[in-house]
């Protein structure tokens, strides 16, 4: 499958997992549609972890960054949602998510995996359909943040990876309990900067 270039990124993505489809529309809006009980996570009661969600990654350039897209989601079944990811290895990273919860609201949701096993926390409810995301590194950590209106961030979470500079960073949609989920990512926007205040995003 060939490689994706988007406006805006400084590299051409490689698929790791592909989609079932994919499609690039204007203005370099990018829909990515995962198949079926597809997942990323390590689930940490040593049931055998998921690897089979569709990923989209590059590598980003040395030194700090933000990485952040507006999201829509076609949410249908409990889980689905659309990512973005920070990769090292399969026993570490950590993903963002917009997320359909068990209630059906869609929610924003984190996970973070060291050791080989994953974590999953809730954060909030959002009002529709659409949500912002952004992943960062500054120094030698990374923050997830979300935004309702692509203007004013929240810290969801903040931790480290063993090996931040060998990540990889990109988009993702899966649907673990479902029949696929279509997730678009627009607006997407690379900047090399560093935060100065994870906890307001700024």
């Amino acid at each position: 499958m060939k490689n994706v270039q988007i406006v805006g990124l400084p590299a051409a993505l490689e698929w790791d997992v592909p989609p079932v489809a994919w499609t690039v529309g204007a203005p370099g809006a990018l829909t990515i549609t995962a198949g079926a009980v597809t997942d990323l996570f390590n689930n940490p009661n040593g049931e055998p972890p998921k690897r089979d969600s569709a990923r989209l990654m590059f590598a980003p350039e040395p030194g700090d960054f933000t990485l952040s897209a507006k999201v829509h989601v076609d949410f249908r079944s409990t889980f689905d949602a659309g990512v973005l990811l920070i990769w090292e290895d399969v026993g570490s990273w950590g993903k963002l998510c917009f997320e359909f919860s068990p209630q059906a609201e869609p929610m924003i949701v984190s996970v973070v995996t060291r050791g080989g096993l994953s974590d999953d926390g809730n954060a909030v409810v959002m009002p529709s359909y659409d949500a912002w995301l952004r992943i960062a590194r500054v120094g030698t950590t990374f923050a997830l943040h979300y935004a309702a209106d692509g203007q004013w961030w929240h810290m969801v979470r903040y931790f480290a990876l063993a090996h931040p500079e060998r990540v990889r960073i990109g988009l993702s949609s899966q649907s673990p309990t479902g029949q696929g989920c279509s997730a678009t990512f627009s607006e997407v926007r690379y900047e090399r900067r560093t935060l100065t205040n994870l906890r307001d995003g700024s």
